[in-house]
């Protein structure tokens, strides 16, 4: 049925669906939810969501693929032991794994069958909480015009993490089975378990925070890896360069985390130019230089004895 256009639309987020084209004209229903896919326009109509993701957005899914990764790495390197010879293998597993429920995810969102996505445009963070803007026109009746305005930021990622606890309790209780020798039987599965715990966490941070996190995970993944940087350092007793080199797994980690560092860095500049992002890139291994410089004057045993020598 046609509505009349100058009709009040009530609320931010109510939005008139297009029924039908009649040549040029369209004819509109009326004022309430968009279908999933699309969100309002400036005139208060349901459009499909037609455009790209910006290199942000994809940031963005990134540190939320990345995050079920890390931890499954951080697990894995917890309860597999110095001398297990399974770790490195599922470490290669729970990559596979991401990485195959990362293709998985692109391939059924749309456009179904390719590896990219249709996406609405993120304004503001009151887009990623629609529904606590459903208008009460008569103080009464509540007209609810919840929808995914930030199509499809906040849903793929429950898909994602969907299909990556699917394939890990298919691939990963084989894998243990056959190479965990190195482990006893209670502790073969608990990196398991403990992606039992994350993943539902992950699931509500994402469904509670998820807008946060569009606007913050780049200062998160810089403040975090900074942090757990200068905590390995110092728990594998690092202070020299020569430290660095006596074990390959000590270089892995370091470069691991440079690589976040300039991953949070890109995410800040929110620049599609690379070459702009260069100079702030030189400042990725700074901290580590730093904790280097500095280690030797912080060490707890030269202060007691300067302490010991002063009395």
């Amino acid at each position: 049925m046609a509505v009349d256009m100058h009709k009040t639309c009530y609320g931010e987020y109510c939005g008139k669906p297009v029924l039908a084209l009649n040549g040029t004209t369209e004819i509109y229903g009326d004022c309430g939810i968009c279908p999933r896919g699309q969100t309002i326009d400036h005139s208060k109509i349901c459009r499909q969501c037609l455009e790209s993701p910006e290199l942000y957005d994809w940031l963005f899914l990134g540190f939320m693929a990345m995050l079920p990764l890390i931890l499954h790495w951080f697990f894995i390197e917890w309860y597999s032991g110095k001398k297990s010879s399974s770790a490195l293998f599922q470490h290669i597993t729970a990559l596979f794994e991401c990485t195959v429920a990362s293709l998985a995810t692109l391939l059924v969102s749309e456009p179904i069958g390719y590896l990219q996505l249709n996406s609405c445009r993120v304004q503001k963070l009151s887009d990623w909480y629609t529904m606590l803007y459903n208008p009460s026109p008569d103080y009464v009746k509540t007209l609810h015009c919840t929808h995914e305005a930030v199509y499809p930021l906040y849903t793929i990622v429950f898909i994602y993490y969907a299909f990556s606890l699917v394939l890990m309790m298919i691939l990963r209780p084989l894998l243990i089975k056959k190479i965990a020798c190195g482990l006893g039987k209670s502790d073969r599965f608990k990196s398991i378990y403990a992606a039992l715990y994350f993943f539902p966490i992950l699931t509500v941070i994402q469904a509670v925070g998820g807008g946060l996190l569009y606007y913050a995970f780049p200062y998160i993944i810089l403040v975090l890896s900074l942090i757990t940087l200068a905590v390995y350092m110092s728990a594998s007793e690092i202070e020299s360069f020569k430290d660095l080199l006596v074990r390959k797994k000590r270089l892995v980690v370091l470069f691991s985390h440079w690589v976040i560092h300039v991953y949070g860095i890109i995410s800040i500049s929110r620049v599609d130019t690379f070459e702009k992002d260069l100079p702030l890139l030189a400042l990725v291994p700074g901290p580590t230089l730093f904790y280097l410089l500095t280690a030797k004057f912080t060490d707890p045993s030269r202060i007691r004895l300067e302490e010991g020598s002063g009395h």
